[in-house]
């Protein structure tokens, strides 16, 4: 992918040139949460690990850095559930094509419980290593097709990767937004072959991989930096509004010493009266209804 060829895709706009937005009520963020929810092969190597290899030599199968994003599904998710249900909030929820046999109680919870179902690859693994994207990308809409009755309407890329062809090949097979451009606080239109793509905000540092995976901060971090985020959001969005995104992962955030500084942040946003709690679909939905 060329830098030309990406920047063709998004050309730049300062936020102050741009047409006005009105959020509903006169609210100045839109807050959406991204649930996660991926399948990681137990023969190969794991997308993150919590565990380096003894003497540094890796070693497959990969046990504990596998069976730690395994409890996450045992137990994480469930937290995640519970927190989200007793506030009257829900989830995008963003899934390998395979989750829905795989794990499909959590799946069947996330339904039932009126959540957003978004793409995010057949099982974990970047959009380069993926063989055939546009086979990966159709079955992926087909298995959440199937469980829900109907295809996804966003993506998210494993990683946030994305190959030169992976927007084009989305666009042409139905999906309408993406999560993987991390470049900006409102909601913007992207260029592909067959046509326009929406890009919903994802805020990559409120993401709990990058806090608590890659960063390696305390527990408290999603409640630190979200709580600063959001203020920061609030005061910039009395001129033009912002949206946020809260992207967590059930093995990171739903594990004991962290879960209940998530129940803090939205406990501190849900405190506020100028903020809307949304999924990337309605974020979508809005936002086109501002720029016919």
């Amino acid at each position: 992918m060329t830098g030309e060829s990406l920047r063709g895709r998004a050309p730049y706009m300062p936020i102050h040139k741009r047409p006005k937005l009105v959020l509903p009520g006169g609210a100045k963020v839109a807050v959406w949460t991204i649930v996660n929810v991926e399948n990681w092969d137990p023969t190969g190597a794991m997308p993150r690990a919590v565990l380096s290899p003894p003497m540094g030599q890796p070693l497959l199968p990969d046990v504990p850095n596998w069976a730690w994003h395994e409890y996450g599904m045992r137990i994480g998710f469930w937290r995640f559930l519970d927190v989200l249900k007793a506030r009257k909030l829900k989830a995008t929820f963003a899934l390998n094509g395979t989750a829905t046999t795989i794990y499909r109680d959590a799946c069947e919870a996330a339904r039932d419980a009126g959540w957003e179902f978004m793409g995010h690859g057949f099982t974990q693994k970047p959009m380069h290593k993926v063989e055939d994207q546009r086979a990966a990308i159709a079955d992926t809409i087909k298995a959440i097709k199937d469980f829900t009755g109907k295809p996804p309407r966003g993506w998210e890329s494993p990683g946030l990767t994305e190959t030169d062809e992976t927007l084009d090949i989305l666009a042409e097979q139905g999906i309408e937004y993406v999560a993987d451009w991390v470049l900006d606080e409102q909601p913007l239109r992207l260029s592909t072959k067959t046509g326009t793509m929406y890009s919903v905000p994802y805020t990559v540092e409120v993401n709990d991989v990058v806090m608590s995976a890659v960063q390696q901060q305390p527990s408290d971090e999603i409640w630190r930096r979200g709580r600063d985020t959001f203020d920061r959001l609030l005061l910039d969005g009395a001129t033009a509004p912002r949206v946020m995104a809260i992207s967590i992962h059930p093995y990171l955030t739903g594990v004991p010493h962290r879960i209940k500084y998530l129940e803090m942040l939205y406990d501190y946003i849900l405190g506020h009266k100028d903020v809307v709690m949304w999924t990337g679909a309605e974020i979508l939905d809005w936002y086109k209804t501002q720029t016919k």
